[in-house]
């Protein structure tokens, strides 16, 4: 298990890389899906300082709010509502470069600008998001939605 986490600078990609190994040692050895979950949430938000950061768990019809790092946020989604049902429904990652555009966003803060969400997908089904939220405009790009998939594959293969 790892025990420190290294910030680093550089380019967006370049955080991204030097993250992938210590997110890898960190739930290497950890069966526990929900302790990956919220370290990886810490992880994210220490190194981005993303406005919001976290998971959504599926249980049954919904999504159910787990692990994350942030102000207040939706403890339950519907399926296909919002970004994050929506991106649940699909099995697919879902950038939102203005949340108010976004048909049906729900709007867990007013802070939150942009959106990213990235399926957890396992056994062919999805099993949780991560939802990523910024305060800013068109914060969320490719390079993001490269990274955070490879991370979130990182943390259902545990």
């Amino acid at each position: 298990m790892a025990e420190e986490l290294y910030i680093t600078s550089g380019t967006k990609e370049e955080q991204y890389q030097a993250l992938i190994p210590q997110i890898k040692a960190l739930v290497h050895e950890e069966p526990d899906l929900i302790a990956n979950m919220a370290n990886v949430s810490a992880v994210l938000k220490a190194q981005f300082d993303f406005f919001w950061v976290g998971f959504y768990i599926v249980k049954a019809t919904e999504l159910v709010l787990g692990p994350f790092q942030g102000p207040l946020a939706c403890t339950r989604i519907a399926k296909g509502k919002g970004v994050c049902g929506t991106a649940w429904e699909r099995a697919e990652t879902i950038i939102v470069p203005d949340v108010n555009a976004f048909p049906g966003h729900i709007a867990c803060s007013s802070l939150a600008k942009s959106e990213i969400v990235v399926p957890l997908i396992s056994g062919g089904k999805v099993i949780a998001v991560l939802d990523v939220d910024s305060e800013y405009l068109n914060h969320f790009d490719k390079v993001d939605a490269r990274y955070l998939t490879e991370i979130a594959r990182l943390i259902r293969s545990t």
